[in-house]
C-alpha cells in the first residue's frame, strides 16, 4: 500500500525544469544546438562471433533503457511560458528513431570522421522528442591506432537534461567491465500519465508565490560563505584578480556550421608535467596546454590580446544521492589561461595559482549555493533573456564574459564493453554559443588523456592547424617540465625580502634582467631596482601582501597580479613557491 502511495504521488508530481536546466532549453535555436555528447570508437573484435551487427547495438542499449530516466522523457512545456517545462515520459518512444546508422566514405581516415561528427553536432535535436540520438558510424578503415573493423558511436544528449557527471552516469547504462555483460530483468515499461494544461498552469502559480521563500532560504545559505569569503580577502588568502576579458575572433555570432577535433596524450605525461610545479594539478596542466595552443592559434594570425583568455571551468556539484537525476548540477570557475606568457613553466605556474584562487573563492562562497543561486530567475524573463540575447546579436554589443570554455570529465581507467565490443578511446563534443564560439572538452580513459575542440567553423576554418598548436603547446611543456632544474648560484635572497635602496649598490651584480617578466619594460625596471627589486628571485618568494605593498607604492594599478609576476618569475628563477599564494593544493574538477 505505502508502495503504490509512492507511485501516485511520483506520477502526480512530474519532475520540473530547473532555472539552470530551463535556460539551456531557451538558448537552442538552429544556430546554436544546445546538445552536449561524444563520439566513442569501438573495437568489435571482443564481441561474441568477432563482430557487432547495428541490430546488436538497437537489441543492447534497448534492454538498458530503465538503467537512465533521460532515454525515454521527453519536455512538456507550460502554456505561455508561465514556468519551466516539465519531463514526461513519451507514450510513443521509438527505440529505432534514436539510434542510427551510417558509414563514411573510402578511405575513412580521422578528417573524414571529424568533418562527420561535427555535421551530425551542427543538427538539432527534435525538441518534441526524448532529447538524445546515437549514430553508428562505420567504415573507420584508416584512422592511426584504431583497429581494422572498428565503428564509432556519436551520442547526443540535450543540455537541459545532463550535465557532464550525469552523462556519465548514462555512458554506465549502456556499458559494462566484460564483453559478457547480462543485463538485469526489468519491469515491464508503462508510460506515465501527460498533465494537463489547467494543472501545469496551477503548479506555475504555486512555484512563483513559493518562490520569494525559496529565495530567502538560498540567501540564509549564501550568508555563511559570504562571511568566509570577505574574511579570505582580509587575510590575503583569496584574490580579486579583476581580470579583463579581451575580445576574439570566438566572441561574436556564431554560424549554423561546426568543426571538430581531437588530440591525445599520454596521462602520465600530464602527470610529469604537473609534478614540476608543487601542488599543481592535473587539471593546471591541461589548462596551461589549452593557453599555450590559444597563444600559438592566435599569433600565428597577428590576433594574440595582450591580456589572458579567460576559460570558463564548470565544476560539478552533483551529490551521491543526484546521481542517475535529470537536470544540470554544476557551477563555474573564471579561469585565465595565461596565454600572454611565453614561457610554458611561467605559464603553468600563473595557471596553477589562478585556478587555487578561483578554488578558493568557490569554496568560501559555495559551489552548491551558487547553483542554487542561478536558478532563481522567473521562466518567462529567463526565456525572453535568452532568446533576444542570440535575436538582437549582443554577443557582438557586449563584453565577454569568457572566451572558451574548458570542461574536465574524468573518465574509467579500466576497459569498458557496449554489446561486447571494446571501447578504444572516447573524445567529448560541447555546443557552442554566441560569444563562445569554441569549446575544449576533456575526457581520460585507460591512461589516455584527450582534448577535443568544437567551434563555429567561421571562427576556426582550420581545426587540423589548432590541433598542431594543442600538440606544440603540450610538447613545449613537457620538454620543459623534463629538464632538470639548474643549480643554484646566487646567494640565497631571504624569502619575501626586498632589498633596501642603501644595499644596491652592493647587489647589482646580482641583479636579474627584470624586462624578461611579460609587463616590465625598461623604465618599470628601473623603478623596481630603485625600490630594492632585482632578482627574479626575490620576486618569487614575495607574498600576495608584499606584492600587493608593491603595487601600491609604485602605482603599478594592479599589474603584478594581473600578468602574473610571481608565476613568470618563479619560473625565470626555477624557485619552489608552494609556500607563497593561497590553498595552492587545491584541485579545479
Amino acid at each position: 500500500m505505502a508502495k503504490r502511495l509512492g507511485e501516485l504521488v511520483k506520477e502526480w508530481s512530474p519532475e520540473q525544469l530547473t532555472g539552470l536546466d530551463a535556460m539551456f532549453a531557451y538558448a537552442e535555436t538552429p544556430r546554436t544546438p544546445m546538445h552536449i555528447g561524444d563520439c566513442k570508437i569501438y573495437d568489435p573484435s571482443t564481441a561474441p562471433g568477432g563482430k557487432v551487427r547495428f541490430k546488436d547495438i538497437i537489441k543492447h542499449v534497448e534492454d538498458r533503457l530503465h538503467r537512465a530516466k533521460t532515454f525515454r522523457q521527453k519536455l512538456k512545456q507550460v502554456p505561455m511560458g508561465y514556468d519551466h517545462p516539465y519531463w514526461i515520459d513519451d507514450p510513443d518512444f521509438d527505440i529505432e528513431y534514436h539510434v542510427r546508422h551510417i558509414a563514411l566514405p573510402h578511405p575513412g581516415d580521422w578528417r573524414q570522421l571529424c568533418i562527420q561528427v561535427a555535421r551530425l553536432h551542427a543538427r538539432s535535436l527534435d525538441m518534441s522528442k526524448p532529447l538524445w540520438e546515437f549514430t553508428v558510424i562505420e567504415g573507420l578503415d584508416n584512422i592511426p591506432n584504431v583497429p581494422k573493423g572498428a565503428y564509432a558511436i556519436v551520442a547526443k544528449v540535450h543540455h537541459c537534461a545532463i550535465d557532464g557527471a550525469s552523462g556519465v552516469d548514462m555512458a554506465e547504462a549502456v556499458h559494462s567491465l566484460s564483453p559478457d555483460d547480462e543485463v538485469e530483468e526489468a519491469d515491464v515499461w508503462t508510460p506515465g500519465r501527460e498533465p494537463s494544461n489547467m494543472e501545469l498552469l496551477a503548479r506555475a502559480n504555486f512555484n512563483n508565490a513559493t518562490k520569494p521563500f525559496h529565495a530567502m532560504r538560498v540567501a540564509r545559505h549564501l550568508a555563511p560563505g559570504a562571511l568566509k569569503f570577505a574574511s579570505g580577502l582580509s587575510s590575503g588568502e583569496i584574490k580579486l584578480l579583476g581580470a579583463k576579458i579581451p575580445r576574439t575572433r570566438f566572441n561574436g555570432v556564431v554560424s549554423g556550421h561546426r568543426v571538430v577535433e581531437g588530440v591525445n596524450f599520454d596521462i602520465d605525461d600530464i602527470k610529469k608535467i604537473r609534478q614540476r610545479i608543487p601542488g599543481a594539478t592535473v587539471n593546471d596542466a591541461i589548462l596551461a596546454i589549452v593557453g599555450g595552443g590559444l597563444r600559438r592559434y592566435l599569433k600565428a594570425k597577428d590576433e594574440l590580446p595582450q591580456d589572458s583568455l579567460v576559460a570558463m571551468a564548470p565544476v560539478s556539484v552533483r551529490s551521491k544521492d543526484e546521481k542517475g537525476a535529470l537536470g544540470n548540477q554544476v557551477t563555474a570557475l573564471s579561469i585565465q589561461l595565461g596565454t600572454h606568457i611565453a614561457d610554458p613553466l611561467a605559464r603553468l605556474h600563473f595557471t596553477h595559482d589562478v585556478a587555487s584562487n578561483q578554488k578558493a573563492m568557490s569554496n568560501a562562497v559555495g559551489a552548491r549555493e551558487l547553483s542554487d543561486a542561478s536558478k532563481l530567475a522567473p521562466a518567462m524573463v529567463s526565456g525572453i533573456s535568452a532568446r533576444l540575447y542570440s535575436r538582437l546579436g549582443l554577443a557582438n554589443r557586449l563584453s565577454p564574459m569568457f572566451n572558451t570554455v574548458v570542461t574536465n570529465v574524468p573518465g574509467p581507467q579500466v576497459p569498458l564493453y557496449m554489446a561486447g565490443a571494446r571501447l578504444v578511446s572516447a573524445y567529448g563534443v560541447g555546443p557552442v554559443m554566441d560569444s563562445m564560439g569554441l569549446f575544449h572538452a576533456v575526457t581520460s580513459y585507460c591512461g589516455s588523456i584527450a582534448i577535443t575542440v568544437t567551434a563555429c567553423r567561421k571562427m576556426m576554418p582550420d581545426p587540423a592547424f589548432y590541433r598542431e598548436c594543442l600538440q606544440a603547446s603540450f610538447d613545449e611543456l613537457l620538454e620543459a617540465a623534463s629538464k632538470e632544474r639548474p643549480a643554484k648560484k646566487r646567494a640565497k635572497v631571504q624569502e619575501k625580502e626586498v632589498a633596501a635602496p642603501a644595499d644596491m649598490a652592493q647587489q647589482q651584480h646580482n641583479a636579474d634582467d627584470l624586462t624578461l617578466i611579460k609587463g616590465v619594460g625598461a623604465r618599470l625596471a628601473e623603478r623596481l631596482r630603485g625600490a630594492g627589486v632585482l632578482t627574479f628571485n626575490q620576486i618569487a618568494k614575495l607574498s600576495v601582501g608584499d606584492l600587493e605593498k608593491l603595487d601600491g607604492d609604485l602605482s603599478l594599478r594592479g599589474r603584478p597580479m594581473r600578468d602574473g609576476w610571481i608565476a613568470q618569475a618563479a619560473a625565470l628563477a626555477d624557485v619552489d613557491t608552494s609556500e607563497s599564494g593561497p590553498d595552492e593544493g587545491a584541485t579545479v574538477h
